[in-house]
């Protein structure tokens, strides 16, 4: 045997961590015929991570557990969005399937920041890597826009412009490290029923298309300050949220109030990033927000940082 390598044995089970995402910028159009809006955002991967583990199991299928935020919550089958990434996987490798996926979550469910999608994007990358699947970037990318529109970003983590569904993603080279305070509340606001508050309050003429992201773009690639930040923030969906949830507003004045640059609600909601200038500046914030009370859950961050697949 001598000089011979002995083959490399597949993996028992995989683990990787997978960041949130946040839309510094998120411009809404108008709702299409396909009931689908057009979306110009620029997305940030920010360090809220869930963990996904994959494990063989002794026979086929695939199962489901979760611990961690909203274990209780979230579907432990098939529908759930890591669940559907396996399977996913599965079929573009030509395998039977044979695995447990571990989902320990620590980013808010429901709250605008992509949580089930990173779990999905997670999936990928361990399956193919339990599984020895050979992938190309590309094909990754195809299976993750057929699960959802975040999913792609969230294999790649960093800063992206975002058009189309916001699967479309052009890559912007950040300059700079931005803090984030993320704080998340007790109510819940489904995306439909965000798009068709925007749908309503358009009817009304409030709101716009806020398509232009070129200078928010610059501004990440220049590495601007915070306070620089701060004032490019948008999301065409904050009017809609607010006018959902109107003790959304509150929180957000009381961050205002104790000395955040920025308040910006994540996505479609419910929760709220407040832009500060450090690290120091971050965890003074969130010690106040937490006496203040109204947020179920005060949590520290900043971007860009990777993706599983980065």
């Amino acid at each position: 045997m001598s000089g011979q390598t002995a083959p490399e044995l597949p993996e028992a089970a995989v683990t990787v961590d997978v960041p949130a995402k946040i839309n510094p910028h998120l411009g809404v159009g108008d709702a299409r015929p396909d009931g689908y809006h057009s979306l110009s955002t620029v997305y940030q991967a920010i360090s809220l991570y869930d963990t996904v583990t994959v494990t063989r199991r002794r026979e086929s299928g695939i199962a489901v557990s979760i611990a961690g935020e909203g274990a209780d919550t979230l579907p432990a089958d098939e529908t759930n969005l890591a669940a559907k990434a396996a399977k996913l996987m599965a079929l573009y490798g030509n395998i039977e399937p044979d695995v447990d996926v571990h989902l320990f979550k620590r980013i808010p469910v429901a709250g605008g920041l992509a949580g089930g999608s990173a779990d999905a994007a997670g999936a990928l990358v361990a399956c193919a890597r339990l599984w020895g699947i050979e992938i190309g970037d590309a094909e990754l990318r195809r299976l993750a826009a057929g699960l959802g529109s975040d999913v792609p970003f969230c294999l790649a983590g960093g800063i992206a412009v975002g058009s189309g569904r916001g699967e479309e993603l052009v890559r912007v080279e950040a300059a700079g490290t931005w803090h984030w305070v993320v704080a998340t509340t007790d109510t819940q606001i489904s995306t439909p029923e965000c798009f068709a508050e925007v749908d309503r309050l358009r009817g009304e003429r409030i709101g716009r298309f806020s398509e232009d992201v070129d200078a928010i773009v610059k501004a990440f690639e220049a590495g601007a300050s915070a306070d620089e930040l701060s004032r490019l923030l948008v999301n065409d969906m904050e009017a809609a949220a607010v006018s959902l949830r109107p003790q959304l507003a509150s929180l957000m004045h009381a961050g205002l109030e104790e000395g955040a640059l920025a308040a910006h609600v994540s996505g479609s909601g419910p929760t709220i990033l407040f832009l500060v200038g450090d690290k120091p500046h971050a965890v003074s914030l969130a010690r106040r927000l937490r006496m203040r009370g109204g947020a179920r859950s005060v949590h520290l961050a900043e971007g860009p940082v990777a993706g599983p697949a980065a």
